[in-house]
């Protein structure tokens, strides 16, 4: 991992604790603090992105804003499309940024998974949702999401990101499952599934994309 300093190892030390923290203490807060709460996480993130000595963070610390706004949207009543359109904005930025660090070298059995994620997002809605469900936004959505994950695989940033990724790719299909009225093993173990998988592939992300930035382009 690269050296981030100082501050940005307090910020990321903020944001774990929050982020851990916050499922815990969801229910016991009341509205205005379960939406700061659930915002801090990725927010600090975004702080942190602002830090790093890179002309490329801008990209980071806008990923990881739309992210942060995403969570707080999708934490107030009726804003729940919103929430998801800010998230989808966020994964197309990432496209963007990453395809602009694509690795040239991408091996042969990358390029076929990022295929299969790209796969993945055009079909999970339809699997993880009920007969009859609407999924047409639902597949835009997955689709995005999955492009971001595949952009990623064949980007130059280390491997850990692309967990990262893979993780907020399971947190959404959660998501879908529980729109979908199908949950794995309770309401509450499912939301906790969704927030802890969801808030650790953006951490993962973060640091993933944080050190290839600060190493520099592969030469």
């Amino acid at each position: 991992m690269a050296n981030f300093g100082t501050p940005v190892l307090a910020l990321l030390a903020a944001s774990l604790l929050a982020g851990l923290a916050y499922p815990f203490l969801e229910e016991r807060l009341s509205l205005a603090a379960s939406v700061t709460a659930k915002g801090a996480g990725v927010s600090l993130l975004a702080a942190a992105a602002l830090l790093l000595q890179s002309r490329e963070r801008v990209w980071l610390a806008a990923i990881m804003v739309a992210g942060a706004l995403g969570d707080i949207l999708l934490a107030l009543p009726g804003l729940f499309f919103v929430g998801a359109g800010a998230f989808a904005i966020g994964h197309v930025v990432a496209i963007i940024f990453y395809l602009r660090n694509r690795n040239e070298s991408a091996s042969g059995a990358e390029r076929l998974a990022a295929l299969a994620l790209i796969g993945w997002g055009l079909a999970m809605p339809t699997l993880v949702s009920p007969p009859g469900t609407p999924v047409g936004a639902l597949m835009l959505y997955s689709v995005l999401l999955c492009g971001m994950a595949a952009a990623l695989l064949l980007s130059r940033f280390p491997r850990f990101a692309v967990v990262g990724a893979l993780l907020f790719v399971v947190s959404d299909t959660l998501l879908i499952m529980r729109l979908g009225g199908r949950l794995v093993g309770g309401e509450s173990i499912h939301g906790m599934l969704v927030w802890l998988t969801y808030y650790l592939g953006q951490l993962l992300i973060f640091i993933g994309v944080a050190s290839g930035l600060l190493r520099g382009p592969a030469r």
